[in-house]
């Protein structure tokens, strides 16, 4: 098994014939991603990397059955984007766009909860189940399949935990990146309980930052599950300076629990395993499946 994505998932690409969505589609689509199209509002009927190329994700979902979109719309068009594949029954809808305006999110957010779909970002890398869909802009060499699951805000710690799996002689079930925006549509605790379910995760990497709840919730649901399978946890930003956004738009460091050390503290009352470098990740990892 694995979530949100896998080799039977039908993807189109919002923003397809873009600069953007053009070189992460091909991508994709060299990985093996089931890619079955695309989405640029007045080029449908065109074909651009050998799929066809749609003006709405309707004709999308009727023509070619898609059911997952991944967003490469830009910031000021992409709310509408993420409306449209609600609105069209696409079931998971996966937007990398960065700088989408909170207020727009504010709006989206509450649209797509009347919808039967779940979105993940935005401003994130995607989601991958490794060799069988790639749908975001991870470099997809760096997964390979098995059992530990990724939950990451960052990106690129995503792609070190992975790696620091593999190395481990380990491997990933699906490396879900929720993204840093202050508003996201998959939370940590969502997408942790997501690969709890999971019947293929043994265990769970959750990687973190400073800013919000969301670590401190996933922590708490973790525990009130009675720790299921084991949870790795880091949380990057231990040295950020209170009061300043740090990189991400949700990474600013408002109240006392939203230091790294408080919500390290947190997770660690809750049985996550923590470590406090990312280079820790892959040993614990095999420390905690072996005890």
């Amino acid at each position: 098994m694995s979530v949100l994505v896998n080799k039977d998932s039908k993807i189109i690409v919002q923003g397809f014939t873009g600069g953007e969505g053009t070189f992460h589609a091909t991508q994709m689509i060299e990985y093996g991603t089931n890619v079955v199209g695309g989405v640029t509002p007045g080029k449908g009927g065109q074909i651009h990397l050998e799929r066809p190329v749609f003006n709405t994700v309707a004709e999308a979902v009727s023509e070619v059955g898609a059911n997952t979109s991944i967003i490469f719309v830009p910031p000021a068009f992409a709310a509408d984007a993420i409306m449209e594949a609600a609105e069209a029954g696409i079931k998971v809808i996966i937007t990398i766009t960065e700088g989408i305006p909170v207020s727009d999110m504010v709006k989206v957010s509450h649209y797509i909860q009347s919808k039967d779909c779940r979105m993940v970002g935005p401003n994130c890398p995607g989601v991958i189940t490794p060799e069988e869909a790639k749908v975001g802009i991870m470099p997809g060499f760096v997964f390979k399949k098995g059992s530990i699951g990724i939950v990451s805000k960052s990106g690129t710690l995503t792609y070190e935990a992975a790696d620091q799996v593999v190395r481990e002689g380990l491997g990933i079930t699906t490396a879900i990146g929720i993204g840093g925006d202050p508003i996201i549509g998959t939370t940590t605790k969502e997408a942790v309980a997501l690969l709890m379910e999971d019947p293929e995760t043994e265990a769970i990497v959750m990687i973190g930052e400073i800013g919000g709840q969301l670590e401190a919730d996933a922590a708490q649901w973790v525990k009130e599950n009675g720790n299921k399978k084991p949870v790795v946890g880091f949380i990057a930003g231990e040295t950020a300076p209170k009061g300043r956004t740090m990189g991400h738009a949700g990474a600013i460091v408002g109240g006392a629990e939203d230091t790294a050390e408080a919500k390290k503290a947190i997770m660690k009352a809750c049985g996550i395993h923590v470590v406090d470098s990312p280079a820790e990740i892959g040993k614990k990892i095999v420390e905690v499946l072996a005890s």
